[in-house]
């Protein structure tokens, strides 16, 4: 099966194939570009790279949230436009599952996948490296710093920390054994995306099915709720 990952979650962007398992190739930017401009041309040069077209590929991939509202509503529809002529099936992949495969190395660990969601919150789930795999130990949501080292505190060295908000968290939890992954295995690639969408088990749509998944609600529409609120709650009867 030939797999092209795309991920574009947070500030950096990627691009991969891979096929039956096997990564070909992959393309890193980490730059103030925004995706919109690196992205597409990012993709475009991986394939010429490889010798491959769209056509080619049995799947696309792409981490579909959480994650940067903006970021992750590009990489959906880059994958939708690859996608739609061929009718390629699609897979949407958390961005803290692809986090976690960082860590699939090593063998028994907690892997706490924790994206910073400002706030005062972070974007976590729990999965445990098990056999060369991944096993969920929690879902995707939303909570707070303090919240999560409270239900992690009982992991101690076991927990290792992955993602952009795994430093912060770090400064709570080492005190009490938490570790931090290398920088190297820290953050989400799309060798990864492109991995895990091998999987013959990975579920698959269409791409008019593939939709971005979001945690929250987006700033402005938190900020719209909040005065529709305070608006509503000034008025008396």
């Amino acid at each position: 099966m030939l797999v092209l990952g795309i991920d574009s979650s947070a500030v950096a962007a990627s691009a991969a194939v891979a096929e039956d398992g096997r990564l070909l190739g992959e393309f890193y930017m980490n730059t103030k570009q925004t995706h919109s401009q690196t992205l597409l041309p990012m993709v475009q040069g991986l394939l010429q790279s490889l010798g491959k077209s769209p056509g080619d590929f049995h799947r696309f991939a792409v981490t579909h949230g959480p994650g940067s509202f903006t970021g992750v509503r590009i990489g959906v529809s880059c994958v939708k436009g690859l996608a739609f002529p061929h009718n390629t099936p699609c897979c949407g992949l958390s961005t803290l599952e692809a986090i976690a495969y960082g860590g699939l190395g090593q063998e028994g660990a907690i892997l706490c996948a924790v994206m910073d969601a400002r706030c005062g919150q972070v974007y976590n789930a729990l999965f445990q490296a098990q056999g060369g795999t991944l096993r969920r130990l929690t879902g995707d949501r939303a909570l707070s710093i303090q919240q999560l080292g409270e239900e992690c505190r009982p992991y101690g060295e076991r927990l290792l920390l992955l993602g952009d908000g795994a430093a912060l968290c770090h400064k709570a939890f080492s005190p009490w054994g938490a570790r931090l992954a290398p920088e190297a295995q820290r953050y989400q690639r799309a060798s990864s995306v492109a991995l895990l969408a091998c999987e013959e088990t990975r579920p698959a749509c269409s791409p008019a099915e593939l939709v971005p998944v979001y945690l929250r609600l987006p700033q402005a529409e938190r900020e719209l709720k909040q005065r529709m609120e305070q608006k509503q709650g000034g008025i008396s009867l």
